[in-house]
């Protein structure tokens, strides 16, 4: 008898991702508002805030939060091929054996741009793109995966482990 191919998962749905990555940006949302108070406390305290502007705490608190959400995904998808929002979910990245190189490049253009929500105009393009690799990940059928899928070689399914 012939052995059967192996059979290949099933590709997340939109809205799980998106609820994956939902879950995700609360976590990371509660984080970025106690660092900007407390940045913002330590400036106005030190007196810095009236020297550099009053936006600073806020560009270092989304600069801190964004590093920390990329290199959280990267370490997560290097280690167990899903984040906690992706557990919850129940979808992983395919294939497991990513290299980790790969996996901080998708790391760098998904969550990435986060980091620049806190500069002025340029927080508009970071969200534009941010939108941008959510709507394509729509409109790729039937694999449904974003540009940073495409860059890192990887795809989102659903986890049947």
């Amino acid at each position: 008898m012939a052995a059967m191919p192996p059979r290949a998962d099933p590709p997340a749905e939109w809205w799980e991702r998106l609820a994956a990555r939902l879950i995700e940006g609360l976590v990371f949302g509660v984080f970025y508002y106690i660092l900007f108070i407390a940045l913002w406390g330590i400036f106005r305290t030190v007196g810095m805030s009236e020297a550099l502007g009053e936006r600073l705490p806020g560009v270092l608190a989304w600069l801190a939060a964004g590093l920390g959400y990329a290199g959280y995904d990267w370490r997560a998808h290097s280690r167990h091929s899903r984040t906690f929002g992706k557990a919850i979910m129940r979808i992983r990245l395919a294939p497991g054996d990513v290299p980790s190189r790969a996996l901080l490049k998708r790391a760098l253009v998904y969550p990435g741009p986060v980091m620049l929500m806190g500069i002025p105009v340029i927080n508009l393009l970071a969200g534009m793109l941010l939108f941008g690799v959510g709507l394509l990940i729509l409109i790729d059928k039937p694999l449904e995966r974003g540009p940073h899928d495409r860059l890192a070689g990887t795809r989102v399914v659903k986890d049947l482990r």
